[in-house]
């Protein structure tokens, strides 16, 4: 996936939210204003290239408070918008420097 379009979708304000992504949001306690600053200055850290119905992404991107915030994000080519699927403040016990899984035991 090519994370130029997503932002470019965010910019254009061609974004759905899922029911998901508002309830996971409103969990870690994140305004959609700081999911979209994060993608803005994003970088795409796993790709979903199977996903249904469209390929997916995660994107590591940091807050203006240089929080770290992961958001999945899926990218209608038809349509040119971006959709959020969910989104989460990443754990350290589960990320190495918020890009790499940490291997599980």
């Amino acid at each position: 996936m090519i994370i130029k379009n997503i932002k470019l979708a965010v910019e254009m304000n061609q974004i759905i939210v899922s029911r998901h992504a508002k309830e996971e949001a409103e969990a870690d306690n994140l305004r959609l204003e700081e999911i979209l600053n994060s993608v803005s200055n994003g970088e795409i850290i796993e790709n979903y290239d199977d996903d249904k119905p469209y390929p997916s992404c995660l994107i590591y991107g940091d807050n203006k408070k240089q929080e770290p915030i992961h958001s999945v994000w899926a990218y209608n080519e038809d349509t040119g918008y971006a959709v959020l699927i969910t989104v989460y403040r990443p754990s350290p016990e589960k990320w190495i420097n918020w890009r790499t899984r940490r291997k599980t035991t």
